[in-house]
């Protein structure tokens, strides 16, 4: 619902490699199809069944800084061996336009993003158990036993920034997840329209 030039609401949903965000993310679209999705961009090679300009925009790491030098990019960052981005100017476009947003980017990204946008809505994914995160990578596949002991690492250290985060969610089941998800959506949209007061005509109200 649009109330008379409002800005939109940004979901940032992050968590540990291996947490679920993609499939997380794709539920929380099919779930509510006005909710827009962030693409990021990326150095790292698509996986089996990634779109390019769908799931991740695919470039050279040679572009990837050429867009860095031309300070393309809300945040990025190296993970895992990779670069990622959120573009700004298209995040910004859809923002101002009232539509709400969501980003999956990892933890790094998403602190700087929650340092530039105040307001935005910071979800951390939680896996139900460490064995479980295993797991998932594990049937992800196209690790080595060396970079998963790594990223299990790096998350148990992501874990400390949990403090920074409006709201946690365990992903145990997808589909309570995503309920849980669908809730936060509809109460943070309540913040944004609550200090929307109308003043003057009567204005039409359009989903």
């Amino acid at each position: 619902m649009t109330f008379g030039g409002r800005e939109g609401l940004l979901l940032v949903l992050s968590g540990p490699s291996g947490v679920g965000k993609d499939t997380a993310v794709q539920a929380l679209l099919q779930a509510d199809p006005t909710l827009s999705f962030g693409v990021s961009v990326t150095t790292r090679k698509p996986r089996a069944g990634e779109l390019d300009g769908k799931d991740y925009i695919f470039v050279s790491e040679t572009l990837f800084k050429t867009w860095i030098a031309e300070d393309r990019f809300l945040e990025w960052a190296w993970v895992h061996g990779n670069l990622y981005g959120t573009p700004r100017d298209r995040l910004l476009e859809a923002l101002t336009a009232g539509r709400d947003i969501v980003l999956r980017p990892d933890v790094q990204g998403a602190l700087r993003i929650s340092e530039n946008f105040p307001d935005a809505c910071m979800v951390f994914l939680l896996p139900p158990t460490w064995k479980e995160l295993r797991a998932r990578m594990e049937k992800r596949g196209g690790d080595s036993g060396e970079e998963m002991e790594q990223r299990i690492d790096a998350a148990r250290r992501e874990f400390n920034y949990l403090r920074n985060y409006d709201y946690v969610v365990i992903n145990d089941r997808l589909e309570d997840a995503v309920t849980t998800l669908l809730a936060i959506v509809r109460a943070e949209r309540c913040k944004v329209h609550r200090n929307k007061i109308l003043l003057g005509p009567e204005e039409e109200i359009s989903d």
